[in-house]
């Protein structure tokens, strides 16, 4: 079984591949950018099952899934990743992605899932795809939707407007439409306060 893991980060990767090496009939390559990905996909697939990394470079989110799932005459691809919402998981499930794999996964459950995905099925972790399992129950979360949801954990962790963007696959204009809803029922006068709020209520 050929395998493609593509991240860009180096001690991910390592650890996926020992994980997987040790799996009888598996053979890992890697790939440390979206580019050197779809290279691979060119130069030497087709794979059984494509992993690539929701934010590494040059992936445009959910735009990079779409073209390497059409490389070659058509690709398994899944997702993996430490920061996609159900949202963007489901959003890239009904794009034909193979599945998600959440970076949290034990290593027997990632084995059992890569296989899974290879021999044809989808796959998503049942607890990550209950309605509600991205939004707190918590006071504040109540009041905002689950797209404002998002764009506000991307605020705590310090991200621009592009890359709060271009992680749930939505343009700039309309990541800071949603940061004046955000400001507006939080009370905050600007990002860094809507962060600080966020934090300080315990939501992220």
């Amino acid at each position: 079984m050929r395998l493609l893991i593509a991240d860009d980060h180096e001690l991910l990767r390592d650890t996926l591949v020992l994980f997987l090496q040790g799996e009888a009939g598996f053979e890992v390559e890697t790939a440390g950018t979206y580019a050197q990905a779809c290279d691979r996909i060119m130069t030497q697939g087709p794979y059984d099952l494509i992993l690539l990394d929701l934010n590494m470079p040059g992936m445009n989110g959910l735009n990079g899934l779409r073209e390497a799932i059409a490389l070659k005459g058509g690709q398994r691809v899944a997702l993996i990743s430490g920061q996609a919402t159900q949202a963007i998981v489901q959003e890239a499930l009904d794009a034909g992605a193979a599945g998600f794999v959440p970076k949290s996964m034990p290593a027997n459950s990632l084995i059992n899932a890569v296989k899974f995905m290879a021999n044809g099925e989808q796959f998503a972790p049942i607890d990550f795809m209950k309605p509600g399992a991205d939004a707190a129950k918590h006071p504040l979360a109540e009041r905002l939707t689950t797209r404002e949801l998002q764009v506000l954990k991307g605020l705590t962790e310090g991200k621009s407007n592009k890359e709060i963007g271009r992680d749930l696959d939505i343009q700039e204009p309309t990541v800071k439409l949603h940061m004046k809803t955000l400001y507006r029922k939080l009370g905050a006068a600007n990002r860094t306060q809507a962060a600080m709020i966020a934090r300080e209520a315990g939501l992220y």
